[in-house]
């Protein structure tokens, strides 16, 4: 019989990768002037140590065959899709190089522009 190795990582720290995302989306929107952006890269290295981490996949390119990603796509077309919006990160557990995947990214997709013929 064989087991499926389940990762379960406490939800405290899903909320604050969560929290801490959007933090750094709104800063990028609106600026930095106290200069918050060093103390998240710093709450980020520190959860990265005990191996939990986030990936924006903002800009990336969408297949359906994506297991790290549930996608809502956005327009009529359906070809060459890319990330136009975040609404959750994808955190993972584990190191950059390899890494499992314990919350889905929740994302918009959309066609690339001007990929109509």
């Amino acid at each position: 019989m064989t087991q499926k190795y389940v990762v379960e990582i406490p939800r405290l720290y899903l909320s604050i990768l969560n929290n801490l995302y959007e933090i750094e989306k709104k800063l990028a929107i609106h600026g930095d002037a106290g200069n918050a952006a060093r103390n998240i890269e710093k709450m980020k290295e520190s959860l990265a140590e005990t191996g939990i981490f986030y990936e924006d996949p903002m800009g990336q390119e969408f297949k359906e065959t994506r297991t790290d990603l549930d996608a809502t796509i956005s327009g009529s077309g359906t070809e060459q899709l890319i990330v136009v919006e975040v609404i959750k990160p994808i955190i993972r557990t584990g190191e950059s190089t390899y890494s499992r995947v314990v919350q889905k990214g929740i994302v918009i997709v959309q066609s690339r522009e001007g990929s109509k013929q």
